[in-house]
């Protein structure tokens, strides 16, 4: 398997841009929930990372790296589609707040990863940008989103905003996904 860098940065940028969209989502979301399941998730998360960085010597391959990333990017799709079919509630909220600190267990390796298997200082740089600018256009789209939706529908209701905002991060995961295929090569030439 091989990586190819220039698609993947197109990728972490386009991730990038889903996580600035969804800064004030996330808000909304979580409003509902007791503050004391946000102490827990983190200790949950904490030693979630703890095992994950335990098995670095036989999980630090571009296979495994692939797969993880893969189904990170699976697991934010499945949250967005869970958003959009169910009713806005506690267990929405939960299950929304769950799914992310799934995705954040790995998100340490992801990072050591990404710095192994492009272990160019330039393209380092260039990644790192990439996700700068994606997140920066995430948030400013965000917030251009959200005011059109009050100035010009008339939609003040943050939690009808919120969900209409989730229209777009299906259609964007869904391209995250896309591009996400498109980074990775088998050795065959064959895209992974």
């Amino acid at each position: 398997m091989k990586i190819l860098p220039r698609n993947y940065i197109r990728y972490k940028g386009v991730n990038s841009f889903f996580t600035g969209l969804t800064v004030g989502a996330v808000f909304t979301i979580y409003s509902v929930l007791d503050p004391s399941i946000f102490s827990l998730g983190g200790i949950v998360l904490a030693f979630g990372m703890l095992a994950v960085a335990k098995f670095y010597e036989k999980i630090l391959n571009l296979r495994t790296f692939y797969r993880i990333s893969l189904f990170v990017e699976w697991v934010m799709l499945g949250l967005v589609v869970w958003y959009l079919a169910m009713p806005y509630g506690y267990a929405t909220a939960l299950l929304v707040y769950a799914g992310y600190q799934l995705t954040f267990l790995f998100g340490s390796y992801l990072v050591r990863a990404e710095t192994l298997f492009l272990n160019r200082k330039r393209i380092l740089s260039w990644l790192d940008m990439a996700k700068q600018a994606g997140y920066l256009a995430g948030m400013l789209v965000s917030w251009l989103f959200y005011k059109a939706m009050e100035r010009v529908w008339q939609i003040h209701d943050h939690a009808e905003q919120v969900y209409t905002l989730h229209w777009l991060l299906l259609v964007t995961e869904i391209l995250i996904i896309g591009l996400l295929f498109r980074s990775f090569k088998r050795a065959k030439g064959r895209t992974a």
